[in-house]
């Protein structure tokens, strides 16, 4: 079985910059917005939430980055070397 190929660090990190200027953001806001003498309460659950959304999209990268390196790596006539299938469905079918 081939080996698929491997995301690295840096691509990882290229592909959810934006993402977790986004976490970063929202997390500061969680916090600045909570009421002095209140701040874990109201600002755990928002921070909490923010967290959860960075996860879910970091992941869906990851997975569709490897989904989509597989999708070119996929030959339709699974053969090497540039041979065309021979055509189906020949005069007698």
């Amino acid at each position: 079985m081939a080996t698929s190929k491997r995301i690295t660090e840096a691509e990882l990190k290229r592909a959810l910059e934006g993402e977790y200027a986004k976490l970063v953001h929202e997390m500061g806001a969680a916090v600045n917005n909570a009421p002095d003498g209140a701040i874990i309460p109201a600002s755990e659950e928002p921070f909490r939430d923010a967290v959860a959304r960075f996860r879910r999209a970091a992941f869906e990268k990851a997975v569709q980055w490897k989904a989509d390196a597989a999708t070119s790596a996929f030959s339709p006539s699974g053969r090497c070397g540039g041979a065309a299938a021979p055509e189906q469905g020949g005069a007698d079918a």
